[in-house]
């Protein structure tokens, strides 16, 4: 091979890399979305296996200290006015 083919080559290699790089992410994003898609799917029709399903918890929730606080702003807000 000759200084010109192989300078060729690696411009071929280059490019084609970049394209792949730039069409990675649309390709990533479309799997996740049909993944999604087929959860959704297969929720809506009740199959699916016992992994999947949620299990709901006898203990109570209790707020954050966030909602907690932003409650308490709330209050005072409408007491003081």
């Amino acid at each position: 091979m000759t200084g010109n083919q192989i300078e060729a080559l690696i411009g071929m290699l280059v490019t084609f890399g970049l394209l792949v790089l730039m069409v990675l992410p649309s390709v990533i994003g479309i799997v996740r979305d049909r993944r999604i898609d087929r959860q959704i799917r297969e929720a809506q029709e009740g199959g699916g296996t016992g992994k999947e399903t949620q299990k709901s918890s006898s203990r109570s929730t209790v707020p954050s200290t966030a909602t907690w606080y932003a409650e308490g702003r709330r209050s005072k807000k409408l007491v003081s006015s």
